[in-house]
């Protein structure tokens, strides 16, 4: 059993999602605001072009994939889970907390899953960084952070921390295993007035562990970066490396009676599966619909906590000016 997913949205993100889709066998329909994008889609992969409506009436589609504007996921993605429809959507979930708590009860009261596609936590680099922390290959996490920077692309209606962050978020309260207890930001705009194109986003957590995540879509070059420092070791995930995207670290400090000292060591490459991050993501989604997995691990929960950090920064960042 596959299960028969429609994608809703097939713009810049949403074409990725149907040729995975696809690949797993799973594709029964694209739908699209502008028509001639839907069907130009569907003749390219074999299967049927629908409206919204046709596709959340359609009993034979068991799911849908949501990569419209997150403007429009509260509505989607409500209509869906009450058509009976399993829901993946893209991050964000919702612009704002009111409304993801909408979509989380619509999908409860249809009995049906919501995920959230906060895509690398499906890196298989990033799940052998979090099952490493997990076991202990680093002991007590002291600090993480996360720099996801780059030049464009440029929005024009949400800043770069809603653009860019929401990864880096899920990423860092997976790692930590708790929600921050203090948050604080900051962003500057220099491009678009009144959209930020530089934001740095601040957490304390409990028991004293702290990160940030640093996002600007205005830097000379690509750089997508997690570093987490623990008590005897460090750990860094560098997707945007070409190779050895996840290094151990055996650093040490040698306290005597003057100033502590580094005691360096050398970089020791991990290795982890090589598979596709969204085909991974996409399989997941699949396994949850047809049963295999009880829920996701992006669930609307998850993408709640998310969505609240994002809300107490761009609330602090205002309060900054």
């Amino acid at each position: 059993m596959v299960g028969r997913i429609a994608v809703v949205g097939c713009g810049y993100w949403g074409k990725n999602l149907v040729r995975n889709f696809s690949e797993l066998g799973a594709l029964a329909a694209v739908i699209d605001q502008q028509p001639e994008v839907a069907q130009a889609l569907a003749s390219t992969y074999g299967v049927r072009a629908l409206s919204l409506e046709a596709g959340l009436a359609d009993s034979s589609i068991e799911g849908v994939a949501v990569a419209a504007p997150a403007e429009l996921h509260a509505e989607i993605c409500i209509a869906a889970s009450r058509a009976g429809k399993h829901v993946f959507v893209e991050k964000p979930i919702a612009l704002t907390v009111e409304d993801a708590e909408r979509m989380k009860a619509a999908a409860e009261a249809a009995g049906k899953a919501l995920m959230v596609g906060h895509l690398l936590r499906y890196h298989p680099a990033f799940e052998t960084l979090a099952g490493m922390i997990k076991d202990g290959a680093i002991g007590r996490v002291l600090y993480a952070y996360s720099d996801r920077l780059s030049l464009g692309k440029f929005r024009v209606e949400e800043d770069v921390c809603w653009s860019f962050a929401p990864h880096d978020l899920s990423m860092l309260l997976t790692i930590m295993d708790a929600d921050p207890v203090e948050i604080s930001a900051t962003g500057v705009s220099s491009v678009t007035p009144g959209v930020d194109d530089m934001s740095r986003i601040e957490m304390a957590f409990p028991g004293g562990a702290r990160a940030h995540v640093f996002t600007s879509w205005l830097h000379p070059f690509k750089r997508h970066m997690l570093t987490v420092v623990g008590e005897t070791g460090m750990l860094v995930f560098e997707d945007s490396a070409a190779a050895d995207k996840l290094r151990l670290y055996r650093h040490g400090i040698k306290r005597t009676s003057g100033a502590p000292e580094p005691v360096k060591g050398d970089a020791e490459v991990i290795p982890y599966p090589a598979d596709e991050p969204l085909k991974r993501e996409c399989q997941h989604f699949l396994d949850v619909v047809t049963g295999r997995v009880a829920a996701p691990e992006t669930s609307a929960d998850e993408g709640i906590r998310v969505l609240k950090v994002l809300a107490a920064a761009t609330a602090s960042a205002a309060n900054a000016l």
